[in-house]
């Protein structure tokens, strides 16, 4: 079998052409794409806690952290200790934070809008359906 030929293969490949697509776009606002996730999946108005925020990107919590500290150093969010469970940490966005979210949020759109023009919903659907499919898999740990 052809890498080309396997299932992985055609996921990685298309996922470094976004990322890279989407890191051009990132750049442009200095943020990167990871950033540019994260700003998306932190509530706009109330937080999120932290520790919800890697599960929501599929994330390891030690890469987290690091975005974090980052996104911390560009200005971009702070933390805040949680009024209801003392023992939680609330990731807030600051006004840039917000801008950069929104950037990120009008990137996205753009792909996808793009992507539902030039590709069919029927098809669009069975990609999806095919894509839950794997994860499912993955996830039941019936490969390996």
């Amino acid at each position: 079998m052809k890498a080309s030929e396997t299932v992985d293969y055609n996921i990685k490949v298309c996922w470094h052409a976004i990322a890279r697509m989407y890191n051009t776009e990132a750049a442009k606002n200095d943020i990167t794409t990871s950033i540019g996730f994260v700003l998306l999946n932190i509530d706009p108005e109330k937080g999120t806690p932290a520790t919800k925020i890697a599960p929501l990107l599929g994330l390891e919590a030690r890469s987290l952290t690091r975005i974090l500290k980052s996104m911390e150093e560009k200005r971009l969010i702070y933390k805040q200790g949680d009024t209801v469970d003392k023992r939680s940490v609330r990731i807030l966005l600051t006004e840039l934070g917000l801008e950069k979210r929104e950037v990120s949020r009008i990137t996205v759109r753009q792909f996808n809008k793009k992507v539902r023009e030039l590709i069919p919903e029927s098809q669009l659907q069975v990609f999806f359906q095919v894509v839950g499919q794997i994860n499912e898999l993955i996830e039941s740990k019936k490969v390996f």
